[in-house]
């Protein structure tokens, strides 16, 4: 899949714990293999119901939270010698992480995002990725308290 172009890793970054890991692991990747990061944040309208529609006062909230959170984690990872480029989408997580690995060699992401089921192995977007992705998908999981592998 890489071709002239060098070795294509797109990584999910989200602001979790599991997801810096990933981006992490993604760049350091991407120097070995003399390649280039993509780092994609997703990001949705939270659902409304009737009557709700007022409690959303600015909608450029969304994408500029999602902007700032990824500035922030490619701001942590020491990404010299790497070509990244970042991108912030709007749609479903696993939906934008699939068309943005169409074209990748490998997609990289956390095993748990930031969403509410804490007690589950893999979120519900790894777990899409892993099953319906274009290229290869490597998940990242965080240390446990005890300094072992989860």
């Amino acid at each position: 899949m890489g071709g002239d172009t060098g070795f294509r890793i797109v990584a999910g970054v989200d602001g979790s714990a599991p997801s810096r890991l990933a981006l992490e692991w993604a760049v350091m990747e991407a120097r070995l293999r003399n390649g280039q990061l993509r780092a994609v944040t997703a990001w949705e309208f939270p659902p409304v119901t009737v009557g709700m529609e007022g409690l959303i006062r600015d909608p450029d909230v969304f994408p500029q939270t999602a902007r700032r959170l990824q500035n922030e984690a490619l701001k942590r990872v020491d990404s010299e010698g790497v070509t990244v480029t970042g991108d912030v989408i709007q749609g479903n997580p696993a939906a934008v992480l699939l068309r943005a690995a169409e074209n990748a060699d490998l997609l990289v992401v956390g095993s748990r995002g930031l969403g509410g089921f804490t007690g589950l192995l893999l979120g519900s977007v790894s777990t899409q990725v892993l099953h319906h992705s274009p290229c290869p998908v490597l998940v990242v999981r965080t240390r446990s308290r005890t300094g072992g592998v989860e």
